[in-house]
């Protein structure tokens, strides 16, 4: 299973990582990170992915809800689980993002405690 995590930050990419990998499933886990929308696009382009973490404040000139609407235009990635994360608390964040086809959303500092199990339940298209 390939992960393509989008942020600016690299420590936030790293610790993002090291969540996931402690995910227990049978998949085996890779990981494609991007630092902006542009390697964001490239990495879409150039690889299989089956997940991605959106950044939503990047210092590229699009944000996370940008790269968002395009993924979802996307015919093969139309389905692939995107897992908004940000710092921006606001409600009206969380509903655009799963207005324009999030499929879950968290707010940073990140709690593993409640992250792992969002993941888990995408990872395994739980309801």
């Amino acid at each position: 299973m390939t992960f393509l995590i989008v942020d600016d930050s690299r420590t936030a990419r790293n610790l993002l990582k090291n969540y996931v990998s402690e995910i227990k499933s049978e998949h085996t886990y890779r990981f494609v990170e991007a630092e902006s929308a542009e390697a964001a696009f490239v990495a879409l382009q150039t690889n299989r992915i089956d997940f991605v973490f959106l950044d939503w404040n990047l210092s590229s000139k699009m944000t996370g809800l940008d790269i968002l609407k395009e993924i979802r235009t996307m015919e093969k990635y139309k389905t692939v689980p995107v897992f908004m994360i940000t710092s921006e608390g606001d409600k009206t964040h969380v509903i655009e993002a799963l207005k324009f086809g999030a499929n879950d959303f968290i707010v940073k500092p990140i709690d593993p405690k409640i992250f792992s199990p969002k993941v888990f339940k995408l990872i395994f298209n739980l309801k």
